[in-house]
């Protein structure tokens, strides 16, 4: 789940929390929404964690170049 995951569980969240005025005996919509929205914020904190240690991850690769010098003492000649 990415961020567009996490942005569909807080939007979803919201909605329970505050556009749906339903009153069920046996859930509360409300402690519904703010569990959906909780679980977003959570999944969004996580996924920005994750791309900030790529991008340190990244950061620290160097590209190494490495030159071989071998020294030619011409043709070899039959003595």
């Amino acid at each position: 789940m990415g961020i567009g995951g996490a942005i569909f569980l807080i939007a979803f969240g919201a909605i329970l929390a505050y556009a749906i005025h339903v009153d069920l005996k046996w859930l509360d919509l409300k402690v519904m929404g703010w569990v959906f929205i909780l679980a977003g914020l959570a999944v969004l904190f996580i996924q920005m964690w994750f791309w900030r240690d790529r991008k340190k991850r990244q950061r620290a690769l160097s590209v190494v170049e490495e030159t071989r010098l071998v020294h030619d003492p011409g043709p070899l000649t039959p003595d």
